[in-house]
C-alpha cells in the first residue's frame, strides 16, 4: 500500500456560514467554490477549488475553531497577501521561517488557524 496524495482538506465551520466562508476562501483567498454533490449539499458547507488544491467547509453545529491544527498553502507573492489581509482587518502573523520557506498565519473568519508559505532563495 502506497499512500500517494492528499485529496483535500477539511475545515469546520458554524451553520449557516457558508456567505462568510465563501467571502474569505473565494473573495479574499480568490479560491473558486464549486458545487458540493448534491447528497452532500443538504448538510451545509461549501466546498473551493483550484486545479489540486481543494478545501471543504463542513458545516458543524458543535463547532471549536481549530487553532493548532492547520491547513499550509503555498502561495506566490507572500509580502501582498499579507497586505491584503491586514488591509481586510485579518491579523497576519509572522512566523519564524523554514528552511526554503517564509511564512505567516492568519485565522479565517471562524477562528480556524491558516499557514501561507512562499519559496525563498536560500
Amino acid at each position: 500500500m502506497l499512500i500517494e496524495r492528499i485529496d483535500h482538506v477539511q475545515l469546520a465551520m458554524p451553520v449557516d456560514a457558508e456567505d462568510r466562508a465563501r467571502a474569505f476562501y473565494h473573495g479574499v483567498l480568490g479560491i473558486p467554490e464549486v458545487p458540493k454533490p448534491a447528497h452532500m449539499a443538504k448538510r451545509g458547507g461549501c466546498w473551493f477549488a483550484r486545479g489540486n488544491l481543494k478545501v471543504h467547509l463542513g458545516a458543524d453545529a458543535n463547532f471549536h475553531a481549530a487553532q493548532k491544527a492547520h491547513p499550509a498553502f503555498v502561495v506566490v507573492d507572500l509580502r501582498s497577501l499579507a497586505a491584503k489581509l491586514t488591509a481586510l482587518g485579518y491579523k497576519v502573523r509572522e512566523d519564524a521561517p523554514i528552511e526554503g520557506y517564509v511564512r505567516m498565519h492568519v485565522d479565517d473568519p471562524f477562528g480556524n488557524r491558516i499557514e501561507f508559505m512562499e519559496a525563498c532563495a536560500a
